[in-house]
């Protein structure tokens, strides 16, 4: 049976174990390799992708979920060469250290701009992803210079 969706606004089909979570689809199958493997129990974020707009860890998410439903990820966020506002924000403030968890933060705030466009404080302390190297005031410096831009280009 297969399994069909939409990858990144582009149209996809899997034919396997519909068990195998959506994070190995991605990095082993579709070689669409941003969304990180961190700890395998949805705890750290690593593997944070969008589901129908929404912030899912993939590592916890079935191949069976995602049919008929629209995955982004971190390699489909952007608009062609322009950058989303959080990963030029990202940027701008030199966020990453290491980077490996850069991926799974950028998703799920990108979710939080969307549902909040201006992200109070106790907002931000809900984001859950976690950093080893604590970048946390900069990820934080990156989500507000995002809103403010994201609020800019709705007026």
């Amino acid at each position: 049976m297969a399994i069909d969706f939409t990858l990144n606004e582009q149209r996809s089909s899997y034919r396997g174990d519909p068990a195998m979570p959506l994070l190995w689809y991605l990095r082993d199958h579709a070689r669409l390799t941003g969304t990180k493997f961190g700890c395998g129990i949805g705890y750290c974020g690593a593997c944070t992708v969008h589901l129908d707009g929404a912030a899912a860890r993939s590592c916890l998410t079935p191949m069976s979920r995602v049919a008929g439903r629209a995955v982004t990820t971190i390699e489909g966020l952007a608009r062609g060469a322009q950058l989303h506002p959080l990963q030029q924000a990202w940027i701008d403030e030199d966020v990453p250290q290491c980077g490996y968890c850069q991926a799974g933060q950028i998703m799920a705030a990108a979710d939080l701009l969307a549902r909040k466009p201006q992200p109070s404080e106790a907002d931000l302390a809900t984001l859950t992803n976690l950093c080893r190297c604590g970048t946390y005031p900069r990820i934080r410096k990156a989500i507000r210079r995002a809103a403010a831009q994201l609020q800019g280009a709705r007026r």
